[in-house]
């Protein structure tokens, strides 16, 4: 065999069997996520969590307008208030 035709084999062994590898993971987290259900299915220790009741909220003034804390110019950084002074 020339060496550009062992290439293309050994290219295609390797794809093959990283198919075959990929198909024996996946069948087997299958399997796994089966026996898994069953499981927790088949079990009769699961129970149910605890029911709370909602309480109302506590009353709290609604806000009719947003007003500003500063009146006046945006304040601007150190670096900014140079840039500022005329």
């Amino acid at each position: 065999m020339d060496a550009p035709k062992s290439n293309i084999i050994l290219f295609a062994a390797m794809i093959g069997g990283s198919g075959v590898i990929a198909v024996s993971a996946m069948s087997v987290a299958v399997v796994l996520e089966r026996a898994g259900q069953e499981s927790v299915v088949g079990s009769s220790s699961m129970t149910i969590g605890a029911t709370t009741l909602a309480t109302t909220p506590t009353t709290v003034e609604a806000t009719t307008m947003a007003v500003p804390v500063f009146r006046g110019p945006p304040l601007l950084p150190v670096e900014g208030q140079e840039l500022a002074t005329p």
